[in-house]
């Protein structure tokens, strides 16, 4: 009677045996917030707006990455689409997003410090940041942006 609990205790112990034997073959990558190297985002950002590269590469096939994007008070991104699915995060301050293929302000939403949205790849979509905005962007890659002209 007590044989499932007993496989059940094997079965979690080789589990974890084998997770962790995963984990300790890479390193963590740890960044600290003061540590973050930002350098002038790619347009179509606006200017002004900076990013850094946390981990991976969002340019190389299968890599799955996380960038931090600061944008200043004001700071208008164009409608646009990406090739890979969007993973947004919002650190501090408030992104206001839409969906559409043109600027329209009545359509926007707040996210505030701590919501998040997942855009899929091909939705257009177009944000505006209220006060000094840092968000997170995780995705695998290759990422693209590409503007509704």
């Amino acid at each position: 009677m007590n044989y499932p609990i007993i496989g059940l205790f094997a079965l979690a112990f080789t589990f974890g045996s084998v997770a962790s034997n995963a984990i300790a073959s890479e390193p963590p990558t740890i960044v600290l917030a003061s540590d973050a190297k930002y350098a002038p985002a790619p347009k179509p950002y606006p200017d002004g707006a900076q990013i850094a590269v946390l981990s991976g590469n969002p340019e190389k096939a299968g890599s799955q990455y996380a960038v931090r994007l600061k944008l200043p008070d004001g700071a208008v991104i164009v409608p646009h689409t990406h090739g890979d699915r969007e993973n947004v995060t919002v650190i501090s301050g408030t992104l206001l997003v839409g969906v559409g293929t043109s600027f329209d302000a009545s359509k926007m939403l707040a996210l505030t410090a701590g919501s998040h949205a997942s855009i899929p790849p091909g939705l257009p979509h177009f944000a505006k940041a209220k006060g000094l905005t840092v968000v997170q962007i995780d995705g695998v890659g290759p990422t693209s942006t590409t503007a509704i002209q």
